[in-house]
């Protein structure tokens, strides 16, 4: 039994449609499980990965897990995973957690703490370390529908979209091939691209201009504060400062991994046209 952890999101819905399609169990678990609509056959379970209360139902009987990365609860989650017999993790990581200041910066070193702690423990783990998703544009969603500008304090910063298919496919690979259990994998699109760039690809896509206001770290993090606490929009904007015109480190872990190369933005965009409609 596989047991897909966040499963309202789009790379465990992409990952679980993957290994249902194979004949493959699974078990999909979600803190909402009533907003899924799993395929006939698939069971959803309540699991918030903050509350060990989830945990037994939810691991009962499952051999791999294929694991968000969530600090609170991970102690927890890993002693469940022990005693109930789950022989294999795939951590969904994140690459900031190769970072300089890893330690110090709020998003990676929440996936460095469940990462250290799967590690440290007798459970086979597999980590797969994407870079930047490029479903993070969805961000521009709403400015992009209402005819608003897209507010950027670094439109010049560099980051390499990563489709979420490709991280559903790489995530199947080491989920059912026992040659890349236990490995690291730093994941990454097929090529380095500015924020403007980006969007400059999406209005293509779109069919119409996109337009684009420059503003400062302070006005973006005050646009920002209903969604995003201030540590991490600070995180977020010394990343994209350190990448200000510098292209990002690639890799072919997606093509090993899959047997075809990433999949470029242009095609992330393509695919999701009507989410800016």
């Amino acid at each position: 039994m596989f047991l897909i952890t966040g499963a309202r999101g789009a790379v465990a819905t992409h990952l679980a449609d993957l290994l249902h399609r194979q004949g493959l169990p699974v078990r999909l678990g979600s803190a909402r499980p009533d907003d899924l609509a799993p395929p006939d056959g698939v069971e959803a379970v309540r699991l918030d990965l903050t509350d060990p209360a989830d945990f037994p139902a939810a691991l009962a009987g499952v051999g791999s897990v294929f694991l968000y990365a969530r600090p609170e609860g991970i102690a927890d989650f890993v002693d469940h995973a022990v005693k109930g017999g789950v022989e294999h993790i795939v951590l969904l990581s994140s690459a900031s957690v190769a970072g300089a200041d890893a330690e110090n910066d709020p998003l990676a070193r929440s996936h460095l703490d469940v990462e250290r702690a799967l590690l440290a423990s007798p459970l086979t783990t597999t980590v797969l370390r994407p870079g930047a998703f490029a479903s993070n544009a969805g961000a521009w969603a709403w400015p992009i529908r209402s005819g608003q500008p897209i507010s950027l304090p670094y439109p010049g910063a560099h980051s390499d979209p990563l489709h979420e298919r490709d991280i559903a496919e790489a995530a199947h690979a080491v989920l059912t091939d026992p040659r890349h259990r236990g490995g690291h994998f730093t994941l990454s699109g097929p090529e380095s691209l500015t924020f403007a760039e980006q969007i400059d690809q999406l209005a293509a896509a779109l069919g119409r201009p996109v337009a684009v206001r420059h503003v400062t770290r302070e006005q973006w993090k005050e646009e920002m504060s209903e969604y995003l606490p201030g540590h991490y929009a600070d995180a977020l904007l010394n990343w994209w400062e350190s990448n200000d015109g510098k292209p990002v480190p690639l890799t072919e872990a997606v093509a090993e991994l899959t047997g075809h190369p990433a999949r470029p933005f242009t095609t992330w965009a393509a695919d999701h046209v009507a989410d800016f409609g």
